[in-house]
């Protein structure tokens, strides 16, 4: 794995928004507007979150295995790919790449039990397949760097390291998978965004700190505002707008 972030295949896979804002022709002559898009990604992140808790994985597995499936979707269509089967495998193949290994037919076993729904009832043959294609998707490049290690250095270096504060943190670094930023920005930008964040709701002043690091505030604020925008809209998602969603994707063009 390669040990620095600036050489790593990561950082030359960073996208711009826009280029991570793109729905694919297929999905476009269903009717799937960028917002449900992401909605639909958003419910493939909670699926693969939910899949590790049953296979007890790492946190580092769950956001490696969701970076994958959000870069995949940048490459390939929801409707030739269905999220049910790219989210599963993608866990799948994010296990074996962070050294946590999870058997394809216990992924499978807990497909089963999650959805009743006949047609996600994926099988062990279908996982295997799926890996390659997303494989190939993903041109073979499986490093993944995360804001978690930074972030707890730089918490420790802010004076911030309290049993308070580095859950809170941990949570808003987390949430953030929940997003695209993790194809956009480099990953202790959006750490240092988590700590922007945590300070100005624990009312702590870090301006001087922040002042002395040699990182561009105007993108770490940009950040910390569209975590803040995404808690705030995330009140306005209802069931009805998640299933109408997936009711386009499932539906003949």
């Amino acid at each position: 794995m390669a040990a620095n972030f600036w050489t790593s295949s990561h950082y030359k896979q960073l996208l711009d928004q826009e280029e991570v804002d793109v729905v694919q022709p297929l999905d476009r002559e269903k009717g799937i507007t960028l917002e449900e898009f992401k909605l639909i990604k958003m419910q493939m992140a909670s699926y693969i979150s939910k899949l590790a808790q049953h296979v007890k994985v790492r946190q580092r597995v769950v956001a490696t295995a969701v970076t994958y499936m959000r870069r995949f979707y940048t490459r390939k269509s929801m409707t030739e790919y269905d999220p049910h089967l790219v989210a599963p495998t993608c866990l799948y193949l994010a296990s074996k790449a962070e050294e946590s290994t999870v058997q394809a037919r216990l992924l499978a076993f807990y497909i089963k039990k999650i959805y009743a729904d006949e047609k996600y009832r994926y099988e062990v043959k279908d996982i295997l397949e799926m890996e390659m294609k997303i494989l190939e998707a993903l041109n073979y490049y499986l490093v993944v760097f995360h804001p978690y290690r930074s972030l707890v250095q730089l918490l420790q270096d802010v004076g911030m390291n309290d049993m308070n504060m580095i859950p809170f943190a941990w949570g808003l670094a987390n949430d953030t998978y929940k997003m695209d930023l993790i194809l956009v920005h480099p990953p202790h930008l959006i750490a240092l965004a988590c700590i922007y964040i945590a300070s100005v709701y624990r009312e702590k002043d870090n301006t001087a700190w922040f002042e002395e690091l040699r990182v561009d505030m105007n993108v770490v604020k940009n950040i910390s505002m569209e975590i803040l925008d995404f808690y705030e809209n995330q009140r306005m998602i209802t069931e009805d707008r998640i299933n109408a969603a997936f009711s386009k994707l499932a539906s003949k063009p």
